[in-house]
């Protein structure tokens, strides 16, 4: 038995070196199209796209590494593109806080996730959240997503009279390009096609070559771009204000379960769960928070795990092993920037991936309990508020401030951990002192 063959236990894992391989490099395909996504998203909130590209990559590889050796487990990690949006359109965008400060953030609620990790605390916090919220937020990021999608392709735009409308100009070539891509991404996901989501940016791109309407790179390898103009720039100091604690607070929030979730989702699609638990846990856990220390100081958001995995883990993925080929995959694809470069740029390419993206979030709206009033209120508050307000920080605010009150009024008020009251409290004092958030 090799070397790689011990240390990643193939043998108990009834697996072997090429398949874990071709699970790994399956893997990376079905998630690459986030390497498109981060530049554009970040881009908008004035990054330099090159530098955001390559700090994508980079906290895909330090993250994705990581769990496979430390681990031991076939999932990948990269920036989450939930909290992407949140840190461009809101946080930046919307708050006005210069991306400086929003790095500081993130950097501190990976500090805060480490430290929760290691000290068990994580586990009581993740006891104490109601699933109903959780499986709120998750739906609602996906419409908050979906909703950037639609507005970056220019097929929702402002009205006077609406707010929101349908665009008139349908028929625009750059739309009709959009909706192509959209049709073609969706064709694949329900032929259950392998990086349905990705092929279908690359075929957007082609047939957008043949009409004019995207830009020929000039050449596909070059040397990876520099990171030089993110590097080093979060702002900590900054980050300390008073109106940051809800901003890290999203970014915990989101990543602890959105994290955790993944974990034990594909988990226990490759069979790795014991007793319902999840072993090493902690160990996984840990690589999450590193990693997205490492993606702020490199300049791009939260890193968590994807769910993506379980394409690797269907392709017979049982080992770090997988892991470790994806991150290979990363770093093999940074030298790719000239394609990145032309792609990222047309929100005909990069917006079907987020529609799409938003969809497989919003599936978690099956999960709440409907039938009961006190759960499906805050539930439908915090999944409204994230598009309407464009916060995903607002409608996890308002989710907490209105569920320990309805509890309360349907006499359920001892099931509410004493933690949630806490944490709604705390957002009543936000929104009266600091306004919407």
């Amino acid at each position: 038995m090799t070397t790689i063959a011990k240390y990643f236990r193939f043998d108990e894992h009834k697996t072997n070196l090429k398949t874990e391989i071709l699970a790994g490099v399956t893997t990376f395909f079905t998630m690459a199209y986030i390497l498109l996504l981060a530049p554009s998203l970040l881009g908008k909130a004035g990054m330099n796209l090159g530098a955001v590209f390559r700090g994508t990559a980079l906290s895909a590889i330090v993250g994705t590494f990581l769990m496979g050796v430390v681990a031991n487990y076939p999932i990948a990690l990269a920036p989450g593109v939930g909290l992407l949006s949140y840190f461009a359109f809101t946080v930046v965008l919307g708050m006005k806080i210069p991306w400086q400060q929003a790095l500081g953030a993130v950097f501190i609620s990976g500090v805060v996730f480490f430290l929760l990790t290691v000290t068990k605390i994580r586990e009581m916090i993740i006891n104490s959240m109601p699933v109903t919220l959780k499986y709120a937020v998750s739906s609602g990021i996906g419409l908050f997503i979906a909703f950037i999608g639609f507005k970056n392709a220019a097929i929702i735009i402002p009205s006077s009279a609406t707010f929101v409308s349908l665009n008139p100009a349908i028929q625009k070539p750059e739309i009709l390009l959009t909706l192509f891509g959209l049709l073609i991404t969706v064709i694949l996901m329900v032929r259950r096609g392998k990086g349905a989501i990705f092929i279908g940016m690359i075929v957007t791109a082609v047939v957008g070559m043949f009409t004019g309407q995207v830009k020929i790179p000039s050449h596909v390898f070059s040397m990876p771009p520099s990171v030089a103009p993110t590097f080093m720039h979060l702002d900590l100091k900054g980050a300390f204000d008073l109106g940051i604690f809800t901003i890290v607070f999203s970014f915990l929030f989101v990543d602890l379960f959105d994290n955790a979730g993944t974990l034990v989702g594909v988990a226990s699609q490759a069979g790795l769960l014991k007793e319902n638990k999840l072993p090493r846990a902690g160990r996984a856990l840990l690589t999450d928070s590193i990693a997205t220390m490492v993606g702020a100081v490199f300049g791009t958001s939260t890193v968590t795990s994807y769910i993506e995995s379980t394409a690797g883990v269907a392709s017979g993925g049982r080992t770090g092993m997988t892991s470790v080929t994806t991150a290979l995959c990363f770093a093999v694809s940074i030298f790719f920037f000239p394609i990145v470069e032309t792609l990222a740029s047309v929100p005909a390419i990069t917006s079907p991936a987020l529609i799409i993206v938003g969809v497989l979030m919003a599936g978690n709206l099956r999960k709440i309990e409907w039938d009961s009033f006190s759960d499906a209120v805050p539930a439908f508050i915090t999944m409204i508020l994230m598009p309407l307000s464009f916060s995903i920080a607002t409608g996890i605010a308002a989710g907490f401030i209105i569920y320990p009150l309805l509890k309360l009024a349907a006499g359920e008020g001892k099931r509410v951990h004493p933690l949630v009251y806490i944490l709604g409290v705390i957002f009543v004092f936000r929104f009266i002192y600091l306004g919407a958030i």
